[in-house]
């Protein structure tokens, strides 16, 4: 069942992609982990999680965006400048960040000279940086502003039933995560850090019923086959965007496992859930605006370094890779902080600055990587 995530991770049209398209329903694409998916489940759509793996050259990228910015929004708009995502029928863009933001623009920018690479559906969810009672009513707001767009677009209605029904199916995806990543951390069971990125980057490129079974058989097959993870050192990875297994294949290979983590594609996605009861709307855009784990959230490093601390004892983690993105600011910026904090308290720390997927040097990465694990093995 792992092979079967791993092989939805390695491409960006999947074979369950192809399926929903082929039965004629529409599939969106979002950007950030702050787009509430039930949203779209519940309007009878298939939520994407827009990727940028697979890219070649950033000759639209770079046109668009400039030299000294994250290459990651540059790798989604050089695939779309591409034609990789014409089956898309709607995009929701978030501001998870300045580039981000961005997107939203140049997308419609370079449409002008790329023609028909723009979804017939595209629009911009702002979220808030900061949470309040007026931050979480105007949140609301938004989240029905969008609920209203797609009905309008599509002819379809998002009833108040049927996002009772999304949450539900949501919340059982994040209780199942959950299991899967206790048992990643033990010492019990092997599962490398790529294979369980496969599986995080398969619940948001996949119809998400048909992701809970496979998870849950997946789930019993790895209890049946427990490999105890011996002579390798236990590693977290935190910072940046990584929908990338070979970024995680680079570190793996100098010998050690990354057993947990505290990315968005990872735990910082599935560790709350929605409150099943009362006014649906509220409870979605309650949970969502609530998530502190990302720096885009003013005001709540204290809670972002006691989240790490705590996978980071959780997970028995030999040291902590923290890695950015090249020029993005709030994972750049804020890893300084952590690093410090989590070498005063004892766990060795490593800093990494990389190109986003297909960029990344990993010659020079492997270097550093494995004198990271020399300098831990001395401890």
């Amino acid at each position: 069942m792992i092979d079967e995530f791993k092989t939805i991770a390695n491409t960006i049209v999947n074979s369950h992609v192809k399926k929903w398209k082929e039965n004629g329903k529409p599939v969106i694409g979002y950007s950030c982990t702050f787009m509430p998916e039930e949203i779209i489940y519940a309007a009878g759509m298939l939520p994407f999680r827009l990727r940028g793996i697979g890219v070649s050259s950033l000759s639209i990228g770079d046109t668009f965006y400039g030299p000294v910015i994250c290459s990651f929004p540059k790798c989604v708009l050089q695939l779309a400048g591409d034609g990789v995502y014409k089956f898309l029928d709607g995009a929701v863009i978030v501001p998870g960040c300045d580039s981000m933001r961005r997107l939203y623009e140049n997308w419609r920018r370079a449409n002008d000279e790329y023609h028909d690479i723009l979804p017939g559906f595209f629009h911009y969810y702002s979220v808030p940086h900061k949470v309040s009672e007026y931050s979480l009513q105007w949140f609301v707001d938004e989240t029905k502003n969008l609920i209203k767009h797609i009905e309008e677009h599509f002819s379809v209605k998002i009833t108040d039933d049927n996002l009772r029904h999304a949450i539900k199916v949501y919340n059982e995806g994040r209780i199942l995560l959950k299991s899967f990543d206790t048992m990643r951390m033990s010492e019990n069971n092997y599962i490398s850090g790529e294979d369980a990125l496969a599986v995080i980057i398969s619940s948001v490129a996949m119809p998400r019923d048909d992701f809970n079974s496979m998870l849950k058989e997946a789930l019993v097959e790895l209890e049946n086959h427990k490999k105890p993870l011996k002579g390798k050192k236990r590693l977290m990875l935190t910072g940046s965007i990584n929908d990338d297994p070979d970024f995680l294949r680079v570190i793996e290979d100098c010998g050690a496992t990354v057993v947990t983590d505290a990315l968005c594609y990872g735990s910082r996605s599935y560790v709350d859930l929605v409150e099943e009861d009362g006014d649906p709307v509220f409870s979605i855009a309650k949970r969502y605006l609530n998530r502190s784990y990302c720096p885009r959230m003013f005001g709540y490093y204290k809670e972002r370094l006691k989240f790490i601390e705590e996978k980071a004892k959780e997970a028995r983690v030999d040291g902590i890779i923290l890695q950015n993105i090249r020029f993005c600011d709030l994972h750049g910026s804020e890893n300084g902080l952590v690093e410090r904090a989590m070498e005063a308290r004892g766990i060795p720390c490593m800093r990494i600055e990389r190109e986003y997927g297909p960029l990344v040097e990993s010659g020079r990465l492997k270097m550093r990587i494995e004198a990271f694990l020399e300098r831990i093995s001395k401890k």
